[in-house]
């Protein structure tokens, strides 16, 4: 009996992996045309049964994993392991492979949905809980993926050696932080229900805090 279970266990891993061919593609696509509405159906399907939520999507956090990954992926075929795991500098000496390295981004990149998501609960002035931070966290991951994608791959242009390449990768990260920003001005005013100038200095401040954040957490890899 336990072996049957084990095999229908395996059957369904199996099939959630392989749908992930065809829910990822779909998930980026609509994140990078529509994020906000995007952001607001992640809210929407987390009042829906368990087995009923984002069955037509990847849910948030893993979409923002699964980016990751990609991204990683693509790091290694064209500028070669991260530095993060061959000088062993800092803390880095923690990190001995490519799967402890995708878990630390993960962690990373999950710094700017709680930071946002923190800032709107506080600016709403309710209770801060695990209850009231969901939501908003989902959401967020929604956004953060393009953006952790984008990041990724402006740090790989600028390893590279061609001045073009260099050029190419700061302008696309200029570009990641202004999209990312934008956005999130778009869903504090939308949110909160109030002017852009208020949802600005809620965005602004969060952007900060995170990038703050992610700094100093960065150092002590560095």
């Amino acid at each position: 009996m336990d072996f049957l279970k084990l095999i229908q266990s395996l059957d369904e891993l199996l099939y959630e992996i392989m749908s992930w061919l065809i829910f990822y593609p779909v998930t980026l696509w609509r994140t990078l045309t529509r994020p906000l509405k995007m952001m607001d159906y992640s809210e929407a399907e987390l009042g829906d049964t368990a087995g009923q939520q984002y069955t037509d999507t990847l849910s948030p956090p893993l979409f923002l994993m699964l980016t990751l990954a990609i991204s990683h992926g693509v790091e290694l075929s064209t500028v070669g392991e991260s530095d993060v795991v061959t000088h062993k500098v800092g803390l880095s000496g923690l990190i001995s492979d490519d799967s402890s390295l995708i878990l630390l981004r993960v962690a990373f990149f999950s710094i700017f949905p709680l930071v946002m998501a923190a800032r709107l609960v506080r600016a709403r002035t309710v209770k801060l809980n695990r209850d009231t931070l969901k939501a908003p966290f989902y959401s967020q991951c929604y956004a953060t993926a393009p953006f952790a994608m984008m990041v990724t791959g402006g740090s790989i242009l600028m390893r590279m050696t061609a001045m073009e390449a260099m050029l190419a990768g700061f302008a696309l990260l200029i570009f990641a932080l202004l999209w990312f920003g934008s956005l999130q001005i778009l869903w504090f005013a939308q949110h909160l229900r109030s002017g852009r100038w208020r949802a600005f200095g809620h965005a602004s401040r969060a952007m900060v805090e995170a990038l703050i954040l992610f700094s100093v957490v960065s150092l002590l890899f560095g």
